[in-house]
């Protein structure tokens, strides 16, 4: 009998969970509250796969209870959040709105599918103006023009930190048997080397030249590695390294 996995098997999810709280860190100063969202926000990551897992495993009944158990580690800092910001409800409702798109593919059992795996990237990158609206005590939903425009940069580098993250592993090992994703991975990987000195001057110069860096260190990685056959383990710590070093930008600049 297969033991129900407690955890979701996909490691490198992580790592695109923490990439957003710890960015928006670099700009606002980590607080309690910083730590409650932090947790439903890990939370909600295994209990929406197990919930996946719920629509369409052959027995379904094996993640009723890591559902459960992760619902509710989740809904209780949830609801601190929404009784100390009560701004946080219209980002939950847009939350909601795309994971109900999430649920759709999973009901087809195509959450692989590179539309669903965006959403998710998009998911992702939102949490970065979230975070530190939380952590600053801001009293309304953050916006352009209301976080600073460190905040609004940092978003943008997250989604095409995780846009070509997405890619480029898809390309090596789900996809490596398809060449239009190692295309899609180093034509995404360039742009956002172009991308990033705007950004650069939007942040400021010359502090915001350190962001550039990263993005050069993605698109080498997206032309060197896969050149040759890697194991997976070694493709996730390359990609846990350039977002390090995304990380070491963003706290330079």
């Amino acid at each position: 009998m297969r033991r129900t996995p407690v955890l979701p098997p996909q490691h490198g999810a992580w790592a695109f969970l923490a990439l957003p709280v710890v960015l928006a860190c670099t700009v606002a100063r980590p607080t309690w509250w910083t730590a409650v969202l932090t947790v439903a926000w890990f939370a909600a990551y295994p209990a929406s796969y197990a919930g996946g897992r719920l629509l369409r495993d052959r027995r379904p009944e094996r993640f009723r209870r890591p559902f459960a158990l992760w619902s509710a580690l989740a809904a209780v800092p949830a609801a601190l959040l929404l009784l100390r910001f009560p701004w946080l409800a219209w980002v939950g409702m847009m939350l909601f709105a795309l994971v109900a798109v999430n649920v759709r593919y999973a009901r087809r059992n195509n959450e692989r599918a590179l539309a669903n795996d965006l959403i998710v990237v998009t998911e992702c990158a939102l949490l970065v103006p979230v975070t530190w609206a939380v952590s600053t005590a801001a009293t309304t939903v953050p916006m352009p023009g209301t976080a600073p425009v460190q905040i609004s940069v940092l978003t943008t580098v997250c989604w095409l930190v995780l846009t070509g993250s997405t890619l480029h592993v898809k390309s090596l090992i789900r996809e490596r048997r398809d060449p239009r994703y190692a295309r899609a991975s180093r034509a995404v990987a360039l742009a956002s080397v172009v991308v990033s000195v705007a950004l650069a001057v939007e942040w400021g110069l010359p502090q915001g030249w350190a962001l550039v860096v990263p993005f050069v260190a993605l698109a080498v990685r997206a032309f060197l590695v896969g050149r040759r056959p890697a194991r997976a383990a070694v493709i996730g710590l390359v990609e846990l390294a350039m977002f390090g070093l995304v990380v070491v930008a963003a706290w330079v600049a």
